[in-house]
């Protein structure tokens, strides 16, 4: 059977590790505060708020909580995006989306401070990861990234296959990958469906990031092979369940992450890991 990878286990350390760094930050008069701005009464963006907000907590960040009535204006977010912007004390921006269809996402990224900018999405963020620069990196491919180091799974001379091309997990994890010398393909809605299997199985690392619930079959995984599932979907029954087919790929794969408990619990650990290292970049740290 497949070793599982804990997330749960491993975003505890991530956050241990930031709380530390957020202490000593403090000691040299370094503010490492969190901005996190809500518009509207999505509930499960709300749901996903109160969990960064109490991460910030367990990790001594303070905590700065807007929460905007659907309504607001393009001009009234923008101009909070730049109060904050200037705000010392703010040493990241975290906007939650998705924005009500009236106001425009990409304007309210760019707007945002890159060194600020803790999801990772910001035009000069994704420029410095393409160029293999420093800088903030979006969280859930970070925390892949973090997991598959924290398992001594070496990404270098490996075939690595992503299900999925959002700019969001897709494509900023087949550059981290690539980074570390693994060889890359990406398939997408595109794909041919009958080539699908076929390239998932040519992977030794197979990252599922296409958002349709049990889509990987053990059937199309190598054996032994490293097995991350991106997905947060709902079977048949109405069960939280991933992109993966657990049940039929855990016998094969070498190594495989459960939904609950794999990659969501890094997604919002290397979050706070983003706020410290957001505040030692705007330190010259």
């Amino acid at each position: 059977m497949a070793t599982i990878i804990d997330g749960k286990t491993l975003a505890a350390k991530v956050r241990e590790r930031a709380a530390v760094e957020v202490a000593q930050l403090a000691g040299r008069g370094i503010a490492c505060g969190l901005a996190v701005v809500l518009v509207g009464d999505d509930q499960a963006s709300a749901t996903y708020v109160r969990s960064k907000l109490r991460d910030c907590e367990q990790c001594g960040i303070r905590s700065y909580d807007y929460k905007l009535p659907a309504e607001t204006t393009q001009e009234e977010l923008m101009a909070l995006v730049e109060r904050l912007n200037a705000d010392s004390e703010v040493a990241g921006i975290l906007v939650q989306m998705p924005l009500p269809a009236h106001l425009g996402t990409e304007a309210v990224v760019a707007a945002i401070d890159p060194d600020k900018d803790v999801d990772g999405f910001h035009p000069m963020n994704m420029g410095r990861l393409v160029r293999d620069l420093p800088g903030l990196r979006p969280c859930t491919p970070a925390g892949i990234m973090e997991m598959l180091d924290e398992y001594g799974i070496d990404p270098a001379g490996k075939n690595a296959v992503i299900v999925g091309r959002s700019s969001i997990v897709g494509k900023p994890m087949s550059l981290m990958l690539l980074a570390r010398h693994a060889t890359i393909s990406v398939a997408h809605s595109r794909t041919d469906p009958h080539e699908l299997a076929r390239i998932c199985q040519s992977a030794d690392i197979l990252v599922a990031a296409c958002g349709v619930p049990k889509m990987v079959k053990g059937t199309w995984i190598k054996p032994g092979a490293t097995v991350i599932d991106v997905g947060m979907d709902r079977d048949d029954a109405g069960k939280l369940c991933g992109d993966v087919d657990f049940a039929s790929a855990e016998p094969v794969a070498g190594a495989i992450t459960p939904v609950p408990g794999g990659v969501g619990p890094m997604t919002r650990a290397m979050l706070m890991s983003n706020v410290v290292l957001a505040a030692k970049l705007q330190n010259g740290l």
